[in-house]
């Protein structure tokens, strides 16, 4: 039987299952880690910062190999660049359930299952192109996409409830469990030839990791207090300029590039690659500072996290349902307005941090933001690479997918930098205005935090305070609380930052042409975006 599903074929509904699979094990991996940070950290006695950075990795590993591992593919096969980063995930997966500190999270979870998303996604995009075809391709494109979306919308309320009834770590096994049913029936799986260039633009490559990996890098090591880190940046920046000017030469001498810079001549790829861009650092930016906020301020379990999360999440995924089949208003308009309703919901939060003693207070904000994102995911895609040709969408979706995971890695970077940047500065401050506290004592409160800036729960403050007087611990517990609703509330900007430029780009697609959608770009948006 051939497994292709042709027009009038037999459909093969078992493979179109495990891809779905596949991708549902790639979407809630992220939301299992968010919503599990307190778990994590009281577990492994790490840091919040630390776990968050390992999160921001993770993402910036995928953003930075993804174009790499669209080529890798094609030189050594889909198949077994598909069966690689599958095992890519597990090992990441089977890591956190051993990982007994902060050290093999980074290695295994972060570096090795990133690179494992990176060989993952491109392989599963050309083996569906290669094992269905006509309306059977199109379904399992729209089944993958759905995979995506449900583990989207329940993975905050899936990792909570196993991490609070059970442990985080069984959520990760039972990740590396769907993979390893996946990986069973791969026999199922047509390799895919690839029968164009096999030239590897080593340089492009090369660039593409120094630029994007610089940016978040130099974020993470001043997060972490570390030294160089406008040199990091800067050598990011560079890298990003050089491949730029590398991949227009390299063009101009008509040899094959990592990707064809033709591509960003298009005004409509150019306006929808950032508004992808800039959704990915907002959303990136909420998620890592709402979590850090449930459990840090109001000491909350995963599943209470996950619970008050859950208004976001349900609905983008109700939204992006309902506008992707029923909204006739112009595409730019619909991705205007998602922007409008990301910032509001997002403005809305911030007076809201220090008078919410509550998850519920965050409820309709929430669901306001999540309203604006479910606009934005089910436009975004489409109008990005509806104008390219079915020739070059592959390449494109590539590009977007790689524009998005370094926004991703972007926004959880640089707001967990700014929160505990401006929570050191406001500690610091209180800590030297305070008429209760001794000049040692204020000293010694600015040395700890040049060497260590971390967000606590005041429960694990009291721990370290044991010692004080009541009332130097009853100053130092006021402070903490200050501190951390002004440093969430500083983080938020980054997000609203974001989605504000969103809606500047959005005002800038108005004014181009509605794009005319080709064959394979719906369907490659799906997978890639």
């Amino acid at each position: 039987m051939d497994p292709r599903g042709a027009a009038g074929g037999r459909f093969n509904a078992r493979l179109a299952f495990l891809l779905a699979m596949a991708m549902f094990v790639l979407v809630v991996d992220t939301s299992l880690m968010n919503v599990s940070i307190s778990a994590v950290v009281r577990d492994l006695d790490t840091t919040v910062s630390g776990v968050q950075g390992a999160i921001a990795l993770e993402a910036l590993v995928s953003a930075a190999f993804i174009l790499i591992g669209g080529k890798t593919g094609d030189l050594i096969g889909r198949k077994l660049a598909y069966i690689l980063g599958l095992l890519g995930y597990a090992v990441g997966a089977i890591a956190m359930v051993f990982a007994q500190d902060l050290g093999a999270i980074i290695i295994f979870w972060a570096f090795i299952g990133g690179i494992g998303a990176s060989l993952l996604l491109p392989a599963m995009q050309s083996l569906i192109h290669g094992n269905f075809e006509g309306d059977h391709q199109k379904r399992v494109y729209a089944l993958v996409g759905a995979s995506a979306a449900i583990a989207a919308a329940v993975g905050p309320l899936l990792g909570g409830f196993i991490t609070t009834f059970l442990s985080w770590r069984v959520g990760f096994a039972l990740e590396a469990v769907i993979i390893a049913v996946v990986l069973a029936g791969i026999g199922l799986v047509k390799d895919v030839p690839y029968h164009g260039d096999r030239s590897i633009d080593l340089v492009g490559a090369l660039l593409s990791i120094v630029g994007m990996g610089g940016v978040v890098t130099g974020i993470l090591v001043w997060q972490e207090g570390g030294g160089y880190v406008g040199l990091i940046i800067g050598i990011g920046v560079l890298g990003l300029g050089l491949l730029v000017f590398w991949l227009r030469s390299r063009k101009r001498r008509g040899k094959p590039t990592l990707l064809d810079p033709a591509l960003f001549e298009s005004k409509m790829f150019r306006a929808g690659a950032s508004g992808q861009l800039l959704q990915q650092i907002a959303l990136g930016g909420t998620m890592i500072v709402l979590p850090i906020y449930l459990q840090m301020v109001f000491e909350y379990n995963a599943l209470q996290a996950g619970l008050s999360i859950a208004p976001l999440s349900l609905s983008m995924f109700a939204v992006a349902l309902l506008a992707g089949r029923g909204l006739k208003r112009r595409p730019s308009s619909i991705i205007m307005w998602g922007f409008v309703l990301l910032v509001a919901g997002l403005a809305i939060l911030v007076p809201i941090v220090p008078i919410a003693d509550s998850g519920w207070y965050l409820t309709v904000p929430l669901i306001i933001s999540g309203c604006g994102l479910g606009l934005l995911v089910s436009q975004l895609n489409n109008y990005t690479l509806s104008p390219i040709t079915d020739e070059r969408v592959s390449e494109a979706a590539g590009v977007n997918s790689a524009a998005g995971s370094f926004g991703l890695s972007f926004g959880l970077a640089f707001a967990g930098a700014i929160m505990l940047a401006t929570l050191a500065f406001t500690f610091t401050a209180s800590a030297d205005a305070s008429s209760v506290l001794s000049s040692e004592q204020q000293q010694q409160v600015s040395t700890v935090l040049e060497e260590d800036a971390e967000i606590m729960t005041n429960t694990g403050l009291e721990e370290l305070l044991v010692d004080q007087t009541p009332e130097v611990q009853e100053e130092i517990l006021r402070i903490n609380t200050d501190s951390r609703f002004i440093a969430l509330q500083v983080a938020l900007l980054v997000p609203i930052l974001a989605g504000l430029l969103g809606i500047a780009n959005a005002l800038r697609m108005r004014r181009l042409p509605d794009p005319k959608p080709s064959a394979s770009a719906s369907a490659e948006g799906t997978m890639l975006g």
